[in-house]
C-alpha cells in the first residue's frame, strides 16, 4: 500500500515538522510504502529558484499588458496605477539579478557563511524582498517568507471563503505549488492514500487546494486529514458538506496507530466503523466513530525522517525535532487549549528510552542538534535527562519549552542543563503581575521567575520569554507591571515574544466566561473559527490591550531588537559562538529605523 504524506505550507522552513516522520515510523515496519513530502520547505526552495522566478515574470508580464490595455481605454484608478508602476519595475534585468541573488542567499543559509551575521541578514532580506516581487504575480495576495505570514485575502476560518479560494487562479498561489511539486509525485507514484497533517489554521487553504486538485485528477485516491487543527475543528467538521467533497476521512487526536489501521482498512476494503479516532464519509453520509485511542509512548518507534529533503532546510546544520512527552504536565493554565490534541493526560518516555532514541537519531542523520518540541518540559525529566546526557557524553545541542518552576532553584541543576547541551529555552512568562498569574492558574511566583532567569542565564542559556497583554480582568497598571518586570530582569532576558490575549474556543476560560467577567460572541459566518471576539466587565478592552502592546513595541529595551528573530538561527549561533551573549545580533539604531520602513517590492 503506497502512502503519500504531505506537510503543507506555511511554516518555518528551518527544521522538519514531526508529524510525518512519526507516521512513517509505524507505516514502514508494517510493510507499507511511504513517500513523505514536506511541501512547505520544497515550496520555499522552489520560490527561490530561476525556474519559479521565470514563471513569475510571465505572470507579471501578462498583468502588465492587461493594465496597459485598460489604460488605453480609460484612466486607471489609484490602485491600478500604483500596481502598474510596480509591475513596470519588474524588468528582465531585475529577474536576472533576483535569480542570482536567491541562489546565493540559499547557499549562505545552508553553509558556514550563515554564521557571519551580515551575510545572514543580507540573505534573509533578499528572500523577503523577493517574496514582494512574487506577490506582484498574485496581486492582491501578499506572499511572505516566515516569520511574516502570507495573506492570500481569503479567510481560513470561513469554509465559504476556503471553497471560494480553490479555483482562484489569480490569488491562490498554492494551485501552482500543486502543479509544480505535488502533481509530478502523484503521477509518478500513484499512491492509494494521501495523508495531510494540518497544524496551523493558515494551512487550511493550501491543504484544501491540494485536496481538490488531487481529487480532480485522481478521484480514487483516499485522502485523510490529521494534525492539531483537524482535532480542534472536529465538532464543526461533520457538518461541513462543502468541504467533504474534497477528502474522505479525518483522524483526530493522536494519529500513529489510527492512521496505520486506516491504511490497512483502505488496502483490504474493510469497514471503517470501528476504527479509532476517525471521522469518515461514505455513501450514507459523514460518521464520527466513538472509539478513541491514546498511544503508549514506550511502544512507539523513533521518528523516521527518511525521504524528507533534509538538505533543503534553510539552515547550515540539520535540526531534528523530538518529542519525549505528550500533553502538558501542568495542564491548568486557564488561557491554554493545547490539551485539545489528546484524549489521555500527560505521558512521558523513560530517560533510558529517550537517550537511546536521541543517540540513534544522532548517528543515523549525522546531526547533534535537537529541538525537544514538548508542550512544556517537566522539571523532573529536565533534571534527570540533563544529568544523563552528561554522564553518557552524548554531545548534543538542544532547545525546548519550559514553565518557570519553584522546583528549579538550585544552581547546580542549571549548570547541568547547560553542560548537557541546552542552549535556548522558550519560557511561558505570560505576565509580571502576581494577581494576573493567579487568575491564569500558572502557580508561578515572581521571585521564582527571577531566580530561574538569573540561574539559567548565568549558566549560559539563552532565555526567550513569551507573554501577552489583555488577560480578562488585567488592568493597565498590571500590564505595566509586566513591562516593568522584564525591564528589571533584562540582564537575564535575551529575547521576547509578546502579543495580546486571544480567547481560544476550547480554553478553560471560555468554558467559564462568567467567572472571568467576559462575554464572547460567535459569528455564524466564521464557522471554522478557533477563537472568539469578546468584551470584559473589568480591565483592559481588546483595543486597550492592543494599544499597550503597540506602545511596548515602540519603547521596550533596544537589546531585544535582533537582526534575526528565528529561534533556530539564534540556537545555532549560541552553539557556534559558545555564549548567550551575542552582541552581533543586536540592531543598531539605524537598523531599527530601517526595519520600520516597508521592504522594497512589498505590496
Amino acid at each position: 500500500m503506497k502512502n503519500l504524506l504531505l506537510f503543507p505550507p506555511d511554516w518555518l522552513p528551518s527544521e522538519p515538522y514531526l508529524s510525518l516522520p512519526s507516521l512513517a515510523s509505524v507505516l514502514r515496519p508494517a510493510g507499507h510504502d511511504v513517500v513523505q513530502m514536506d511541501v512547505n520547505v520544497e515550496m520555499y526552495d522552489l520560490f527561490f529558484s530561476r525556474r519559479f522566478l521565470e514563471h513569475i515574470a510571465g505572470r507579471i508580464a501578462h498583468e502588465r499588458q492587461h493594465l496597459q490595455e485598460v489604460q488605453g481605454q480609460r484612466q486607471l484608478d489609484e490602485e491600478e496605477q500604483e500596481l502598474l508602476e510596480k509591475l513596470l519595475t519588474c524588468t528582465p534585468e531585475l529577474f536576472e539579478q533576483l535569480s542570482n541573488d536567491v541562489e546565493r542567499a540559499k547557499k549562505i543559509l545552508r553553509s558556514q557563511a550563515f554564521y557571519d551575521i551580515d551575510q545572514l541578514e543580507w540573505a534573509t532580506n533578499c528572500l523577503h524582498q523577493t517574496m514582494g516581487v512574487i506577490s506582484l504575480g498574485y496581486y492582491p495576495a501578499q506572499i511572505c517568507f516566515p516569520p511574516i505570514e502570507t495573506d492570500i485575502v481569503y479567510k481560513p476560518f470561513m469554509s465559504s471563503e476556503i471553497i471560494e479560494s480553490l479555483d482562484d487562479d489569480q490569488i491562490n498561489i498554492y494551485r501552482d505549488v500543486y502543479d509544480m511539486l505535488i502533481r509530478p509525485v502523484m503521477e509518478r507514484d500513484r499512491p492509494q492514500m494521501v495523508g495531510i497533517s494540518v497544524v496551523q489554521q493558515k494551512q487550511l487553504i493550501p491543504t484544501f487546494t491540494f485536496c481538490k486538485m488531487i481529487k480532480d485528477a485522481f478521484p480514487e485516491t483516499h485522502i485523510t486529514l490529521g494534525g492539531n487543527i483537524i482535532t480542534r475543528i472536529r465538532d464543526m467538521l461533520p457538518g461541513m458538506e462543502n468541504l467533504w467533497e474534497l477528502f474522505d476521512s479525518a483522524i483526530v487526536y493522536e494519529g500513529e496507530s489510527a492512521y496505520l489501521k486506516l491504511t490497512e482498512a483502505v488496502k483490504n476494503g474493510d469497514d471503517f466503523s470501528t476504527l479509532p479516532n476517525l471521522i469518515y464519509k461514505d455513501e450514507k453520509g459523514v460518521h464520527v466513530n466513538k472509539e478513541v485511542f491514546a498511544e503508549s509512548l514506550a511502544e512507539l518507534p523513533p521518528p523516521d525522517f527518511d525521504g524528507l529533503p533534509l538538505e533543503k532546510y534553510f539552515v547550515p546544520q540539520l535540526i531534528l525535532p523530538y518529542l519525549a512527552t505528550r500533553g502538558c504536565y501542568w495542564g491548568r493554565c486557564t488561557f491554554c487549549d493545547h490539551f485539545q490534541g489528546y484524549v489521555e493526560g500527560f505521558r512521558t518516555k523513560q530517560v533510558d528510552h529517550i537517550v537511546e532514541e536521541i543517540s540513534f537519531l544522532k548517528e543515523k542523520y549525522g546531526t547533534r542538534f535537537f529541538h525537544f518540541t514538548d508542550e512544556s518540559y517537566p522539571p523532573a525529566l529536565f533534571t534527570k535527562l540533563s544529568r544523563r546526557l552528561i554522564d553518557d557524553k552524548l554531545d548534543i545541542a538542544w532547545t525546548t519549552h519550559m514553565r518557570f518552576e519553584e522546583s528549579l532553584l538550585e544552581e547546580q541543576v542549571w549548570k547541568d542543563v547547560a553542560e548537557s547541551g541546552c542552549k535556548y529555552l522558550h519560557f511561558g512568562y505570560e505576565s509580571g503581575n502576581q494577581r494576573v498569574l493567579k487568575l491564569m492558574d500558572k502557580a508561578t511566583k515572581l521571585d521564582a521567575i527571577e531566580t530561574n532567569l538569573r540561574m539559567s542565564s548565568e549558566a549560559g542559556i539563552w532565555n526567550h520569554l513569551m507573554g501577552f497583554f489583555g488577560f480578562p480582568g488585567e488592568t493597565s497598571e498590571e500590564a505595566d507591571d509586566s513591562k516593568a518586570f522584564v525591564e528589571k530582569n533584562s540582564a537575564h532576558i535575551h529575547s521576547l515574544g509578546f502579543m495580546t490575549f486571544v480567547l481560544g474556543k476550547y480554553s478553560p476560560i471560555a468554558f467559564e466566561p462568567e467567572k472571568y467577567g467576559l462575554t464572547y460572541y460567535k459569528n455564524p459566518e466564521w464557522d471554522l473559527a478557533l477563537d472568539y471576539y469578546f468584551t470584559t466587565k473589568d480591565g483592559l478592552t481588546i483595543q486597550e490591550a492592543l494599544d499597550v502592546f503597540d506602545k511596548f513595541e515602540q519603547t521596550h529595551n533596544s537589546k531585544w531588537d535582533l537582526r534575526t528573530c528565528v529561534r533556530e538561527y539564534i540556537f545555532l549561533y549560541i552553539d557556534k559562538y559558545g555564549s548567550n551573549h551575542l552582541p552581533q545580533l543586536e540592531m543598531t539604531k539605524e537598523q531599527r529605523h530601517h526595519m520600520q520602513q516597508p521592504a522594497i517590492g512589498m505590496v
